[in-house]
């Protein structure tokens, strides 16, 4: 079950840390608080803020659809609204364009966003690897990448089975919808 990937509240979201950053910032560090701003979403709500997916990579867990936005060249004639408020890496970094708004995100999420830049933005980027090699959910893939399903992130929160049932379903749920609307 894949939620559809919303590309314009994960360029808030990531505009936001960025906003918080002054604007600039390592885009590994980018990703790692993306994921963890998804994770405590997920764990708290049920649902992510970014509806990306996620991979384990030898640096820790990927905002994988997020971390190709960065690093893959758009195709031509490709308007992607990601690359009209974010750049493209420069010297492993990105910056913030112009503001894209936040009418995606609710204030809870704004909220949970700020959280996780105050615990974890002023940290270096290896620091910020460094505590994602300790999620549970991530596996050390030796070069390659493996999926972390929202399942593996619910059991590492000793979420009940029932419980993660439940998420599943609603999830799979605004999943249909979405594609119906879409």
């Amino acid at each position: 079950m894949k939620l559809l990937f919303n590309e314009t509240k994960a360029t808030q979201a990531a505009a936001r840390l960025l906003r918080l950053r002054g604007g600039r910032m390592s885009y590994l560090k980018l990703t790692k608080l993306l994921y963890l701003a998804d994770r405590e979403a997920l764990i708290r709500w049920g649902r992510p803020i970014t509806t990306d997916c996620y991979i384990s990579m030898d640096n820790g867990p990927v905002v994988s659809r997020i971390y190709d936005l960065i690093r893959n060249e758009p195709a031509p004639n490709s308007l992607r609204f990601w690359s009209k408020f974010i750049s493209a890496p420069d010297s492993y970094e990105v910056s913030l364009l112009a503001d894209p708004g936040n009418s995606e995100l609710s204030q809870v999420e704004d909220d949970l966003i700020d959280e996780v830049f105050q615990q974890h933005g002023h940290h270096s980027r290896w620091t910020v690897v460094d505590y994602t090699h300790s999620l549970p959910e991530w596996i050390y893939p030796d070069g390659g990448a493996l999926p972390i399903e929202y399942r593996d992130i619910l059991k590492t929160a000793h979420k009940t089975e029932a419980e993660i049932s439940d998420i599943e379903e609603a999830l799979e749920s605004s999943a249909m919808v979405e594609r119906i609307l879409a």
